[in-house]
């Protein structure tokens, strides 16, 4: 059994888990989806989930000691991966088990690989691939399509979990995999 303070503003979600933990200041945008497990924590500050993003199982969100946590829209926040006083642009990636810190700038369309940490204050530009510890920009692409796809996938999974169904239909998986192989 999760919980959902006052202050937390829902505008839309697709889903949220019934474990999910968010307390404080936090906005949920639109078609968002949040997944088991999840804690989010502004006791001041506060946590922005722009549209579409899924936050993923066991995703720990907390604002920094002088920033918020500001995540953009068409977002993957994979498992285990630990937001901290951050920004994400849109369309971004943040693989499993990644940490970004206070003060962190991740631009748009850009992937964070798991098991990598973000350090303070580091900003990387729009088309960034960002990996090891400390994270270093290791390759410049867009992946914004890809990034996107990835969270159109996950509203619709959080769709199909609003409705009570743990499992795509035969007919909804072969509409995905059509409408993404293309």
């Amino acid at each position: 059994m999760g919980h959902i303070s006052d202050s937390v503003t829902l505008d839309n979600p697709v889903f949220i888990h019934e474990s999910a933990w968010l307390y404080g200041k936090v906005y949920v945008g639109p078609g968002v989806s949040i997944w088991p497990n999840v804690v989010t924590r502004a006791e001041f500050h506060e946590i922005v989930i722009g549209a579409r993003t899924n936050i993923q199982d066991f995703v720990m969100i907390h604002v920094g000691a002088m920033t918020p946590t500001i995540i953009g829209e068409d977002c993957s926040i994979t498992h285990h991966a630990t937001l901290h006083g951050c920004e994400i642009g849109d369309r971004c990636l943040i693989g499993i088990n990644a940490t970004i810190m206070d003060g962190a700038k991740i631009g748009a369309n850009s992937i964070v690989a798991g098991n990598t940490i973000v350090t303070e204050n580091s900003v990387f530009p729009e088309n960034s691939v960002i990996a090891g510890v400390p994270g270093r920009l290791v390759a410049e692409r867009d992946n914004g399509k890809a990034n996107r796809i990835n969270a159109e996938m996950y509203q619709q999974f959080g769709a199909s979990y609003a409705g009570g169904r743990d499992r795509l239909s035969d007919e909804d998986l072969h509409a995905l995999i059509a409408k993404y192989s293309a």
